[in-house]
């Protein structure tokens, strides 16, 4: 019995919260089970997906990256406000990388090489990038995203729209990524015991580093992602994306300071979070409810994070 009890205690969270979502919905509306309403839900929270990536990739080697919010709302900015008249497409996919890439690295310096912490320098970051946003625009949204952003985003493959597509291909290339490869490894060595890594050979602070540089790139993807579901520009949005990707990357089962947990958990943990808001519209939820709601998630994220420690 206490062997199934253990057993039990290992499966993430995330996927008891999505069974127990799921059910609710079959139960309480079975209409909302088409593919083609769940896609539309699926698809609002594939931004986060994609910074959940980013998330657990750095909670994996014992660190944290809570400068998601500023870099999204600068490369929202840099799109929205035509800071670049008539620039192509592709101008502003390399300007999001370029951004995501150079602060991921800089976090990644301050906290592998300089030792800060990396709940200070990455929030100290992000307020950083925000109070910058808000200077240049006056505190006021600055206009409308390009046109082709938008119709790239409605793009349907059948019932998937094209960003829950991209989001899983990213998911799947992440998880083969750190499964099949050597610097995967390194990095579930970091997590499961930084000194011994170091002593067996493993470049821990340049791991760490490249972790951080690796998740600033996709905090860019989805930087990219955001820009075009809201279509305009915003002072605001995405800033509540790095602590609700927190909240999903510990619901799927990844622990801080240790190299265990996959890439699937998380993924669930933001699809629970997908189903939780299609659950409160039916129940006629208001905004200020929601915001109830994914606080509970992130306090109940931590009450886990706390007894996996254990």
């Amino acid at each position: 019995m206490t062997t199934v009890l253990r057993a039990a205690g290992r499966i993430p969270p995330a996927y008891l919260v999505f069974a127990a979502l799921l059910a609710f919905l079959m139960w309480e509306r079975p209409q909302m089970m088409n593919p083609n309403v769940l896609g539309i839900f699926l698809r609002q929270v594939a931004p986060l997906g994609i910074v959940v990536l980013a998330q657990l990739l750095v909670v994996r080697v014992g660190s944290i990256d809570l400068s998601g919010g500023g870099v999204i709302l600068l490369v929202n900015y840099i799109i929205s406000a035509n800071v670049l008249p008539n620039a192509p497409g592709i101008a502003f996919v390399a300007i999001a990388l370029g951004i995501g890439t150079v602060v991921g690295a800089f976090n990644g310096y301050m906290v592998a090489r300089r030792r800060v912490s990396a709940v200070i320098v990455t929030l100290a970051v992000s307020i950083i990038l925000v109070g910058f946003v808000q200077y240049l625009s006056s505190g006021s949204p600055p206009g409308d995203v390009p046109d082709y952003m938008n119709d790239l985003f409605d793009i349907r493959f059948g019932p998937v729209p094209a960003p829950v597509l991209f989001w899983v291909i990213l998911t799947t290339c992440l998880a083969a990524f750190l499964n099949l490869t050597v610097f995967g490894r390194r990095i579930e060595a970091i997590g499961d015991n930084s000194v011994a890594a170091h002593f067996a050979g493993v470049p821990v602070e340049r791991t760490v580093i490249l972790t951080h540089t690796l998740a600033g790139l996709l905090i860019g993807v989805a930087a990219l992602v955001q820009t075009a579901s809201i279509a305009v520009g915003s002072v605001r949005e995405g800033l509540d994306l790095p602590i609700l990707s927190v909240a999903a990357t510990i619901l799927g089962g990844v622990v801080f300071g240790r190299g265990q947990g996959g890439v699937w958990g998380p993924f669930f943990g933001v699809l629970s979070f997908a189903l939780l808001f299609v659950s409160m519209t039916i129940l006629g939820v208001s905004e200020p409810g929601r915001l109830i709601a994914q606080g509970l998630i992130i306090f109940a994220a931590a009450v886990i994070y706390g007894l996996r420690t254990r």
